[in-house]
């Protein structure tokens, strides 16, 4: 029975080394955690998600939310219109006081 649980926690940890929860799919994120541009959240009803995408014809980024399981990809919703992103690096975080923060490639708000 021993060696069954050494093997079975060997076997899982190895999965997780593969395959770290953050690869998984998720709807928050902590203080300790951030977003990174190719990532999303997705609501837990699984209606939304939430996550960096350029429009067509245009490349700069933008932090929105958008319909999910749907042909057509709706956003509804967007963040940094008026200062897009223009490459593909950057991260959504929160900071020390809570408020949600888009940061570029060198760490700067934008």
């Amino acid at each position: 029975m021993a060696k069954f649980i050494r093997t079975f926690l060997f076997v899982v940890t190895e999965l997780l080394i593969v395959f770290p929860p953050s690869s998984l799919p998720t709807d928050t994120i902590t203080q300790f955690e951030s977003l990174r541009d190719g990532n999303t959240l997705v609501s837990e009803d699984e209606s939304f998600e939430m996550g960096f995408f350029s429009p067509s014809n245009n490349s700069n980024r933008y932090l929105g939310i958008w319909y999910k399981g749907i042909p057509v990809k709706t956003v509804v919703w967007v963040a940094n219109r008026e200062n897009p992103v223009k490459d593909n690096s950057s991260k959504l975080s929160i900071n020390s006081e809570g408020r949600l923060m888009i940061l570029s490639h060198n760490k700067t708000p934008v």
